[in-house]
């Protein structure tokens, strides 16, 4: 089962990106609200995928500093924004994610495309 964290993002936000994930890839998905706790845990490892919202709902941080966290790491999963904004997606494949998806995709065959060479048909 393919694990995947799900960084910064809110509730309702959290359980649309699970439910997809888990009805799509049968993935396990982590809510994680900070940096620090997803540095943490992409060092403990087992972890495939890393889904990192633009601005977090806990306080506001950009995403982009946690992308660059994580995508700096020589043993780095691979790590994609959540955003709608294309400027947004392309700083952070800028900074070493991958493209991601906005929320609006989720469900569709563009967000399927992006996802399942890391998390299996």
């Amino acid at each position: 089962m393919p694990r995947v964290l799900n960084v910064g993002q809110c509730v309702p936000d959290h359980m649309s990106i699970t439910s997809y994930l888990r009805r799509k890839f049968d993935a396990e998905v982590v809510k994680i609200d900070s940096e620090s706790e997803a540095l943490a845990a992409v060092e403990a490892g087992n972890v495939d995928l890393v889904l990192v919202n633009r601005l977090y709902d806990a306080d506001g941080s950009p995403g982009l500093e946690t992308v660059k966290a994580i995508a700096g790491r020589e043993d780095a999963p691979p790590v994609m924004l959540v955003s709608n904004f294309a400027d947004a997606q392309q700083s952070a494949v800028d900074v070493g994610a991958l493209p991601g998806f906005g929320k609006n995709d989720l469900g569709t065959a563009r967000a399927d495309e992006k996802l399942a060479p890391l998390l299996g048909a």
